[in-house]
């Protein structure tokens, strides 16, 4: 009777140890989130290497270069938190790509058309020629086929701003970049400082001393310094052919990144299409057609070199210096073959076509 009446056994079951709790809500920041702290440290950078401008000599380097040594340093020496690398993919990026579309606000058709067709042929001819070049000799000389592409754009168009727009396309490594924009810089910076001191051993008059410093000299900056020096009549006419390279960025960048296609097309791999490009040509157009308030045009092309700048930073920032070394002093003996083949070529032109 008792066995009857007893009440049943309740079965009872041990908690399984990955229930005990409720499961705690994953939390992620939104994207944008994601990528301020890597934005903020490249701001600064940037910040940084403008301030140092501002000190007697400094001035001589560009925004750009002052940046991406920068960069180097604190990679090298501190380390970019994890954090940042959100932020840092994004400068190198989406940021370049913004200011090289925002590169067009410095360029109309009008300033093109200014210096004819047949000085467009020859300002054409020079890039292309010093591109093949570059390339060629690289390939001689035993240097990485990237870093030529790179080096021969930063010579044949528009320096550092050159270097690193090609890069979207020739994908070569941070380490790349650097070493073709200090390479150009270097190189450039000698020009600067150089050719004020050859018109007159050169027989160049004020027209013609223009526009040799303005198709061979590789940053528009260092263009304007040294042809101001002999005048405003060189400086506008070293001016115009300068930006008449600058325009012959997008076909150039257009060209490579349609071999890239083409090359991977049997692999099925895809090749960065440089859509930011367009862009440049379209805002090209825009500035060409369509009168922009003063203010802003000034404000967009005073951002233009901060913006590169930021993306210069975020490339030291992933630069491990002994890559850099380890490619030793080749690529530095290619950018001054490829600086005096320019100069050389510019100067027959000049004096035979121009």
């Amino acid at each position: 009777m008792n066995e009857l009446n007893a009440a049943p056994a309740v079965e009872t079951r041990k908690p399984e140890p990955n229930a005990a709790l409720p499961k705690a809500r994953e939390f992620a920041l939104p994207n944008w989130a994601a990528t301020l702290p890597g934005i903020a440290l490249t701001f600064a950078i940037a910040v940084i290497a403008y301030v140092l401008r501002i000190i007697p000599g400094v001035a001589t380097f560009s925004a750009l270069i002052l940046a991406i040594l920068i960069g180097i340093a604190f990679h090298n020496l501190v380390g970019a938190p994890a954090i940042c690398k959100a932020g840092i993919k994004f400068s190198m990026r989406r940021i370049l790509r913004f200011a090289i579309i925002l590169y067009g606000l410095q360029l109309t058709l009008t300033q093109v058309a200014s210096v004819g067709v047949v000085g467009f042929l020859a300002v054409s001819a020079t890039l292309a020629a010093t591109f093949l070049f570059t390339v060629q000799a690289g390939k001689l000389i035993g240097v990485e086929s990237k870093l030529a592409e790179l080096l021969g754009a930063g010579t044949a168009v528009c320096g550092a701003a050159a270097v690193v727009a090609t890069n979207t396309v020739t994908e070569g490594s941070e380490e790349d970049v650097a070493y073709g924009v200090a390479c150009v810089t270097a190189f450039g910076t000698i020009a600067m400082f150089l050719y004020p001191l050859l018109p007159h051993l050169l027989h160049l008059d004020a027209r013609g001393y223009g526009l040799w410093s303005g198709s061979s000299i590789h940053e528009v900056a260092q263009v304007v310094a040294a042809s101001l020096q002999n005048g405003q009549v060189s400086g506008d006419f070293a001016l115009i052919a300068k930006l008449t390279r600058v325009a012959l960025l997008a076909p150039l960048v257009l060209s490579l990144g349609f071999l890239r296609s083409r090359n991977r097309k049997e692999n099925h791999a895809s090749a960065p299409a440089p859509w930011f490009v367009f862009g440049f040509l379209t805002v090209v157009l825009v500035n060409s057609l369509v009168t922009i308030p003063p203010e802003l045009k000034t404000g967009l092309i005073q951002a233009t070199p901060f913006l590169l700048a930021m993306a210069t930073a975020a490339m030291g920032l992933e630069t491990d210096i002994r890559k850099l070394m380890a490619k030793g002093l080749r690529p530095f003996l290619l950018g001054g073959m490829a600086w005096m083949f320019v100069g050389t070529l510019a100067l027959i032109l000049v004096k035979t076509v121009l």
